[in-house]
């Protein structure tokens, strides 16, 4: 009956819960059961496992700490958001295709009301002789700019600045302006600023020197 319940402690040995008498015992039964050492490797996965979950878990979390009822509430009603949402989607672009496709390849599919259209706004200073088109769309993260500059007192490095309504000021994109035989340079950057918050644009060079002033609007 004793070997039946050495046998038994196959696993408890080999997750290390035995005490240290009972470990020295069945250490003892291993040198003659080969059965039993072979079922001790056995175990040495989900020893291995369980071993790098301790080395996980912060000394204050429960090792058997399960999720609550509200959590996981809140995880799947979260899933089935997301899915639902990604099911929209496939059906709108499904449906962008089947417009496409019928309409020809001459078809063009238009934002909806809520896209605001693109400003654009071009100004000469007859000073320095630069020319400057900025167009701007406005983003969920703030404005998008695309800027066309023409300037033939180059090279020199030049910046657009979006100056706001409440006096701030933020670097949209910079450039070398190559000099003369150039054509005009076209540059992409962005503002966190929103359209409306945006009074001007500034066409300068690195020194600080304004080359051109484009009203916002």
């Amino acid at each position: 009956m004793r070997s039946l319940e050495r046998h038994r402690d196959v696993g408890a040995y080999a997750l290390g819960v035995l005490d240290e008498a009972e470990a020295f015992r069945f250490e003892d039964h291993l040198m003659e059961c080969p059965r039993c050492a072979t079922r001790v490797t056995e175990f040495g996965p989900a020893t291995r496992q369980l071993m790098l979950y301790r080395q996980a878990t912060p000394r204050l979390v429960h090792p058997m700490t399960r999720p609550g009822p509200r959590l996981l509430d809140r995880l799947l009603s979260e899933v089935a958001a997301r899915r639902r949402t990604g099911r929209r989607r496939v059906l709108y672009a499904a449906a962008a295709a089947v417009v496409c496709a019928a309409a020809g390849p001459g078809a063009v599919l238009h934002a909806g009301p809520s896209a605001a259209p693109a400003v654009r706004v071009a100004a000469t200073d007859e000073r320095s002789g630069v020319w400057a088109q900025v167009t701007a769309q406005d983003e969920t993260w703030g404005t998008g700019v695309e800027v066309r500059v023409k300037d033939a007192a180059g090279p020199r490095a030049c910046r657009l600045v979006a100056v706001g309504r409440d006096g701030t000021e933020q670097t949209v994109t910079s450039w070398n302006a190559p000099g003369r035989g150039a054509g005009a340079n076209t540059l992409h950057g962005g503002a966190a600023l929103r359209p409306g918050q945006i009074a001007r644009y500034e066409v300068r060079t690195a020194d600080g020197e304004r080359l051109v002033t484009l009203p916002a609007e």
